[in-house]
Order: structure tokens, then sequence, then C-alpha cells
């Protein structure tokens, strides 16, 4: 009895170790990083909420979207919304009169009030991901054709907020704030509460997401992903669990472009268009799918080196990003998690361009195939 009390805590330290580690870290943070630094930061962890969110439906569910900086957008923009109209008293903002407008649009109007702007942060992008996701569910759409679906919406939601410049600022987006809830949106002591709000939001999905996966839901998404036929005939409809997946999914994500907004002081349209979608995908990727520490030290790995390389190699750090990509996808499949988990085969290491040749007869269809069925535990 007493040895099997001792494993069972066991477990529950290493269990929970990853999440206490990291908080730790976060929390500590502000007292050893600049204000630059640590702005910095806490941009990433707004990634990392957004890198959970696409692994809850990657990762678990077998489903790849490259789309999900729509849905980061959409959160964004209504926070962005807010505040703008926060700053001008409810007043028609500087774009909008810029534009042409003489007075706020009724569409518009409502977001200068915080009951209703806050919860749109998630309910709109939640709204737009669950019947996205239920016209393509029912049909049976998956894999590949799943994917070029999302990343289609990618480039169609970016190209009309660009169009509609009146009402989205075009291609500049919304910025230029002064105010959150009164106090100045830029100010250090503003931004370290931000930073710290972040820090709490990431722990809180983190939590949630622990609950979700760990429970019977979580199991049936698991099981679709491995085989959705036999979760079928278990009398169970794949179709309408993969649209409530997709749209929580898309509700953490505008969660992410929400707490964004505040810290780097402008959401446009390229925060939805394909590259950024594509470097979600890359986070979760280089992390580990289908874990939950994963995303996050892959979303906050790849954009400080990111940012470390611009910064030391102005000319040519994309090259190197690139280089780490390849060498994540050909040396760790699994992700920085699977090293930990002991996944790192010596053939990895010693053929290497026997991966190289595989991917290369297998063509784009197929590395997105694999990545949208291959599940690592």
């Amino acid at each position: 009895m007493s040895a099997l009390l001792q494993l069972s805590r066991g477990t529950l330290v290493t269990s929970w170790a990853p999440l206490i580690v990291m908080l730790a870290l976060l929390l500590l943070a502000p007292f050893v990083l600049s204000d630059f630094r640590l702005g910095l930061l806490g941009k990433f962890l707004t990634f990392a909420i957004l890198a959970l969110a696409l692994n809850l439906i990657w990762g678990y569910a077998g489903m790849l979207s490259l789309g999900h900086g729509v849905f980061f957008g959409l959160g964004g923009y209504a926070m962005g919304m807010f505040m703008k109209l926060e700053g001008t008293g409810g007043k028609l903002p500087d774009f909008m009169f810029w534009s042409g407008l003489e007075e706020l649009p009724f569409f518009i109007a409502p977001f200068k009030y915080a009951w209703f702007a806050l919860p749109m942060v998630f309910i709109l992008p939640a709204a737009v991901a669950g019947g996205l996701g239920y016209l393509v569910f029912r049909s049976r759409i998956t894999g590949v054709y799943f994917a070029l679906i999302t990343q289609a919406l990618s480039l169609i939601v970016s190209i009309l907020f660009i169009g509609q410049q009146p009402y989205t600022g075009g291609t500049n987006g919304i910025t230029n704030y002064s105010t959150l809830f009164g106090y100045q949106v830029f100010s250090p002591g503003t931004q370290l509460t931000l930073y710290f709000i972040t820090v709490i939001a990431l722990a809180v999905v983190y939590l949630v997401l622990r609950l979700v996966v760990n429970s019977r839901s979580g199991r049936i998404m698991i099981a679709m992903r491995d085989d959705e036929n036999r979760v079928r005939f278990m009398g169970y409809d794949p179709a309408i669990l993969k649209t409530i997946a997709f749209a929580a999914s898309g509700g953490i994500a505008g969660i992410a472009g929400a707490l964004f907004v505040p810290q780097v002081g402008i959401i446009s349209p390229s925060s939805m268009g394909i590259l950024q979608s594509i470097e979600i995908a890359v986070w979760v990727a280089v992390g580990g799918r289908g874990t939950l520490a994963g995303p996050i030290i892959g979303a906050v790995l790849v954009n400080a080196a990111k940012s470390g390389l611009s910064e030391s190699f102005p000319v040519i750090w994309q090259f190197f990003l690139g280089g780490l990509f390849i060498g994540a996808v050909l040396l760790f499949p699994a992700g920085i998690m699977g090293l930990f988990r002991g996944e790192l085969s010596r053939e990895r290491f010693t053929r290497p361009l026997t991966r190289i040749r595989e991917l290369k007869q297998q063509g784009i269809g197929g590395v997105v195939r694999q990545w949208t069925t291959t599940s690592f535990r």
C-alpha cells in the first residue's frame, strides 16, 4: 500500500512538474528582464496560448488547421476596436474619419462597451470556427483537404479585411491605442500587469485543456484521431465532436489575439494571413504535438530564436530559421517533447538523407497527410 502511495505521489509530482517550473520561471522573469525583453516574452506567451489552441485539434483530434491566424485576428480586432473606441470616448475613430465615414457603423458601436467586447473576444472566433467546422465536417472532409480549406479561409479573410479599410483600418490595421480601462496602455505598470494577466491566462488554458484531454471527451478525440470510422461505428457523431473541438480551439485563439493587442499595440490583416497560420503549425510541430507543454515550449523558443537571429543577422536570419525548421522535421519528428520521452533514434542522425528522399517521394501532399495522421504519444 505504501509503495503504491509513493508511486502515485511520484507520478503526481512528475505530471505537474512542467507547469510548476514554467510558472515559477515566468513569475520571476520581471525581476531579471528589461522592460523591452519582458514585452517580447509577453508577446511570445500569447503565441503559446495560440499554439495550445491549435494543438487541441491537431495533436489530439488529428485536424491540421492552416487558418488559425483568422481566429487569432478576430479576437485581436475585437479587443483593438474596444480600446480604440475607449480612447475616443465612443466617437468615430481616426481611421474611420480618414476613410470618409461620418458616424459609427451599427455593428461596431457595441464594441465600445466592455460587457460586449470582452465576451466577443471568445464568442466571435468560436462562432466562425464552429460554423465553418460544421459545414466541413458534416461532409466528412478530413486530412489534407481540411488543411487546404482552412488555408483558403485565411487568405479570404485577410484580403477581406484589407479591402474594408473604413471598418478595419485596411493594411495598416488598428493601432495608436491610448488607454485600457482608464490606464495608459503603454506605461510600465500597465504592461507589467498585462504580462501577469497573460501568464495567468496561459496557466488557466493549460489547466482547462489538461482536464479536457484527460476526460472522456479527450479520449474520444484521440480515438477520432487514430480511427474515426471506429468511433462512428461506436455510435458517436464525429462531425459534432469535431465541430465543438474546432469552435473551442478558435475561441482560445481569439483570447490569445486579445492579449496580444494591448502588449504589441497593433492588430492588422497580416496577423490573419497564411504565413502566420503556417508559423503556428511550426511552433506546435517543433515543441511536440499531442502534448500540452510542447506547444508552449515550441512557441517561445521559435519566436525567441526568430527575434535573436533577426537582431544578430538582419540580412540572412531567415536561412537560419529555415534550417531550424527543416532540422526539426527531419531529426525530431516528435518535437522537443519527443526528446524528453526518449523518441530520438540513432537513425535520425545516421541516415537523414533517407528521410529527405522519403519526403521528396511523398510530395507536399504526403507530408501534410503524415502530419495530420501520425500520432505522437
